[in-house]
């Protein structure tokens, strides 16, 4: 059943007002369409240690954000002017995010938005503005999955069936079988201001990708990142699918990535990155030397889960160190072809599963920190990646270093925020050892009738 998108406000409407927490889940309050008024000019009071929740909305006792404080309120003020529609709902409804504060007006530290607004900050005093563009995979599942809590490949809606059973990279048949979807993922992109490119199908079952365009706001990038995850959550469930953006949701299939392309743009509009070669310029070859150099300490912020990892293990075909190359997808960070004056590093790490405002700012931290320095890259590779051998960067694969390590970081605490960086790293170890404590099924099947 196709949607009909209506983008008419009236008084009977709701308003869904949230912020994005750490972990990129959506926290706030639904609102009767008369409180807009109100919420434009006071904002809207939610705990500060709401950000800090863990994956499952509980409080991170460790953070120092919930007893230390009284459990405080921050101001959640919304970030538009005004309020969008949300096509897929089943009553009429509009949805605004918004970016916490302190009482006093100071933006809340720890609030991942704020994380990335004080970057984009640092690279404006410079006169320099970020030019961002994201692609996001996904996984389209058949609606039981939600329900049994596995992963089962979508039926095409070709009056057969049929049953997806096999990777169809690139594949226009396998699209073909999903028009009335993505036709409503397009025109609730459109309805939204979210600038939506190619559809492509991935390497996995079910598995799409679609480009967003570039953006000269990583803020507004980030936003439409966020928004368009919820928009195929709920046009999927619309159309009687399912789907996530899990990073591993098939032990052997394909991960769902989540790339980043930037550039840098001067005063004058000139892409800094362009020296009129293909090689690019001396400041490309810092930012990519800075991006090398964090890399290993910003993994938390590329892969925030326990999944998150599994992309990461040999043969998955996802960068297991820090690498670039021109042309090349097997590098982690790649300089596409392309015309010089659109000269721009493609950062190729990141899960689906990650937070788009985390790592937007890790990205552009890691340049803003080679540019500052004058950085140098090793040579960049050619051929394929994965066979190096002795790599300089290698990026921790387990869940617990990668945490021990961003914490530990004296760089990314002054670029990021002392407080963003203990808030973040506690609620990653609550969400570890609450994951530790369950008992897994393979444990039960290996060890319960045998010892």
């Amino acid at each position: 059943m196709r949607m009909t998108i209506n983008n008419k406000q009236d008084k009977s409407r709701d308003l869904d007002l949230f912020i994005t927490d750490l972990n990129g889940n959506l926290r706030g309050k639904r609102l009767p369409a008369s409180g807009l008024k109100k919420a434009r000019k006071e904002g809207l009071k939610m705990p500060r240690s709401v950000v800090g929740f863990d994956f499952w909305g509980a409080d991170v006792l460790e953070n120092g954000l919930v007893f230390e404080t009284g459990d405080s309120d921050g101001i959640c003020m919304p970030v538009a002017e005004e309020p969008i529609p949300v096509p897929w709902s089943e009553s009429p409804r509009d949805q605004m995010l918004a970016m916490m504060f302190n009482p006093d007006g100071t933006p809340f530290e720890a609030d991942p938005r704020q994380v990335l607004k004080r970057i984009v900050d640092q690279f404006s005093e410079r006169g320099l503005t970020p030019v961002m563009a994201t692609e996001l995979e996904f996984y389209l599942m058949d609606a039981e999955s939600e329900s049994t809590q596995r992963p089962i490949p979508p039926a095409l809606a070709d009056g057969k069936g049929r049953r997806l059973a096999n990777t169809e990279g690139f594949a226009v048949e396998e699209m073909d079988g999903f028009d009335a979807f993505f036709a409503d993922v397009r025109a609730a992109c459109e309805t939204q201001g979210i600038g939506a490119d190619t559809i492509i199908a991935e390497m996995g079952p079910g598995q799409f990708e679609v480009n967003l365009n570039h953006v000269a706001d990583p803020l507004n990038a980030a936003d439409q990142a966020i928004l368009f995850k919820r928009l195929v959550r709920g046009v999927s469930r619309r159309h009687g699918y399912a789907a996530t953006f899990m990073a591993k949701p098939y032990a052997e299939e394909s991960g769902n990535g989540f790339h980043v392309h930037f550039s840098l743009i001067d005063k004058d509009g000139n892409n800094v990155f362009d020296n009129g070669t293909e090689e690019g310029s001396d400041l490309l070859r810092h930012a990519v030397a800075g991006l090398m150099q964090l890399m290993p300490e910003s993994m938390l912020t590329f892969a925030p889960h326990l999944n998150s990892y599994r992309r990461f293990m040999p043969g998955a075909y996802a960068p297991t160190f820090a690498s670039w190359g021109y042309e090349n997808r097997t590098v982690a960070l790649r300089v596409p072809e392309s015309p010089n004056v659109a000269r721009r590093i493609e950062h190729r790490v990141a899960g689906a599963d990650a937070n788009p405002y985390l790592v937007l700012a890790t990205v552009l931290v890691g340049a803003l920190y080679g540019m500052e320095h004058k950085l140098q890259p090793p040579a960049a590779v050619e051929g394929d990646a994965y066979a190096e051998e002795n790599p300089e960067f290698p990026l921790p694969c387990e869940w617990q270093e990668a945490t021990d390590r961003f914490e530990e970081s004296e760089i990314l605490r002054a670029y990021l925020g002392e407080e963003f960086v203990r808030v973040y790293a506690e609620a990653k170890r609550q969400e570890r050892r609450r994951l530790s404590e369950r008992i897994s099924d393979i444990e039960y099947e290996a060890y319960l009738g045998l010892l």
